[in-house]
């Protein structure tokens, strides 16, 4: 891809998912990409079963205007690699709690990725903190975003204080 083809994202997340039983972890995502008023699509993409779709999808996405790709995946964990390895784009990768390793076989699949193509990874189902962390990252071009995002720790904050005083007062 020469430079000048590169095309401007828009406020657009890919909200990726292994399958869909993983849409119950996931949604946490979707839900608050949304209150960012950042656009999302979501997608069921496997790695291992639909390949080809996969890198089809990752190898589109900046063209098709999203500005990160979340993908949430159990067990073997691949759908996040294999989609960075098909993207520039950032990938943030999930990783669901579905076998019986509580899920520490897909967070060490998520994060273990080799030089060159990383995967920003956060808690086993860290949904919510995808989204935060894909609003942060459209958050540094994006001034509209970068404020609703102060807005949520302020009030993120007060919350904290506002329980603080009250156990202060309960133990008084």
């Amino acid at each position: 891809m020469e430079r000048d083809d590169l095309i401007m994202a828009e406020k657009k997340v890919a909200v990726v998912m292994g399958s869909d039983s993983d849409l119950g972890v996931v949604r946490a995502a979707i839900d608050t990409l949304k209150s960012f008023g950042i656009g999302v699509q979501a997608r069921v993409i496997s790695a291992h079963r639909t390949p080809q779709e996969a890198a089809a999808f990752a190898s589109g996405a900046r063209e098709n205007g999203f500005s990160v790709i979340i993908a949430a995946a159990g067990k073997a964990a691949h759908l996040a690699g294999v989609l960075a390895a098909h993207t520039t784009l950032p990938v943030i990768g999930i990783p669901i709690k579905s076998s019986a390793l509580d899920g520490l076989d897909a967070l060490l699949a998520t994060v273990q990725m080799p030089g060159g193509i990383p995967v920003a990874t956060v808690a086993i189902d860290g949904a919510q903190n995808a989204a935060i962390l894909a609003a942060q990252i459209i958050g540094i071009t994006d001034a509209e975003i970068a404020y609703k995002l102060s807005v949520r720790r302020e009030e993120m904050r007060r919350k904290v204080a506002e329980k603080d005083e009250k156990l202060r007062e309960q133990l008084c």
